[in-house]
C-alpha cells in the first residue's frame, strides 16, 4: 500500500514551514541578515536545527554530506571486505583494482565538492585533491589499522559516520554550525546501522 498524507499531516508541515520562514523573517527584521542563522531561527520556531535543514536543504551541501555518510556506512557495513580491497596484502597484483575502485569514489566525492563550489558553499579549492584526502581519511579512521575495534555497535557505528561526516565537511570549509545541521540532516541507512 502507498502511503499518503492526509490532510491533517499537509497542514502540519504547511504550517512548520511557515513557523520556520517567519521565524527567519522576525531575525532579519530585528538584526539584519547575518541573524539570520540556523540554530537561532531553529529556538525562533520552537524546531530542531535538523528540522529547518530538512525544509531547506543547503542542495550542494546536504548532496556532499550524504555521499560521505554513505561511504562511511558502506565502508562500516562490511569493514573486512573494505579492508581486503583497500589495503589487505595479497600475493597477486590488485593495484589497479585497488585504484580504480579509488579513483570512482573519489571522483563522486569530488563532483558533490565541486557542485558545492561551484554554488557559492563552499571556498574554490582544488576539489580532486580534497576528496582524495577525505577519501584516505574515512578509509584509514574507519577500517586501517588504527581504527576503533568497537564499530560493531550499531550505536557506536551511527556516532562513528557521523563524526567523520562532520571532520569531512569541515575539512573542505563548510562552517562548524551548518556542518553540524548537514550531519544531524544526512539519512543513513537503516538496514546497516539499526540491525535490521
Amino acid at each position: 500500500m502507498v502511503y499518503r498524507r492526509t490532510h491533517q499531516v499537509v497542514k502540519r508541515l504547511a504550517a512548520r514551514r511557515s513557523a520556520i520562514l517567519a521565524a527567519a523573517r522576525d531575525a532579519a527584521a530585528e538584526s539584519g541578515m547575518a541573524a539570520v542563522q540556523i540554530a537561532p531561527v531553529a529556538v525562533r520556531a520552537n524546531v530542531a536545527a535538523g528540522t529547518v535543514y530538512r525544509y531547506f536543504p543547503s542542495g550542494p551541501s546536504s548532496a556532499l554530506a550524504a555521499a560521505v555518510s554513505t561511504v562511511a556506512v558502506h565502508v562500516l557495513s562490511q569493514r573486512k571486505l573494505s579492508w581486503g580491497i583497500l589495503a589487505e596484502p595479497v600475493d597477486v597484483d590488485v593495484t589497479a583494482s585497488r585504484l580504480a575502485s579509488r579513483r570512482e569514489i573519489a571522483g563522486e566525492i569530488a563532483s558533490r565538492i565541486d557542485a558545492a563550489v561551484r554554488a557559492g558553499h563552499l571556498p574554490a579549492q582544488d576539489t580532486q585533491l580534497a576528496a582524495t584526502a577525505l577519501l584516505g581519511a574515512l578509509h584509514e579512521a574507519l577500517v586501517g589499522p588504527l581504527a576503533p575495534d568497537n564499530l560493531d555497535d550499531p550505536a557506536r557505528m551511527r556516532d562513528a559516520v557521523q563524526s567523520v561526516t562532520l571532520l569531512a565537511l569541515r575539512a573542505v570549509g563548510v562552517m562548524d554550525a551548518r556542518a553540524r545541521g548537514l550531519v544531524v540532516q544526512a539519512a543513513l541507512p537503516a538496514k546497516t546501522l539499526v540491525g535490521a
